[in-house]
């Protein structure tokens, strides 16, 4: 049984000239979550692709270490938005 919002999220977020800025780096981690970096390598993030009614959300979380779960900062249309908002917290 498969949903048909799921197979039909892109395989990458798009490449806008924000997301590719020397400033930060995008690692995937799984099918759907990439990992947000700086420029000096340190993780500012994770970015997940969701399925949305009305079209692709994406998920700006931060990992907690003390409980091993993901702590969501906002979902966003775009995928600018998510990552600027890792890099302003």
């Amino acid at each position: 049984m498969s949903d048909t919002l799921t197979t039909s999220l892109p395989e990458a977020p798009y490449a806008t000239p924000r997301l590719s800025s020397p400033r930060t780096r995008l690692v995937r981690a799984s099918d759907h979550l990439w990992r947000v970096q700086g420029d000096d390598g340190r993780v500012l993030g994770h970015l997940r692709l969701v399925p949305h009614p009305l079209g692709i959300r994406y998920r700006a979380e931060r990992l907690h270490l003390a409980t091993a779960t993901f702590r969501l900062v906002g979902d966003f249309w775009n995928p600018d938005d998510a990552v600027a908002a890792l890099r302003a917290g």
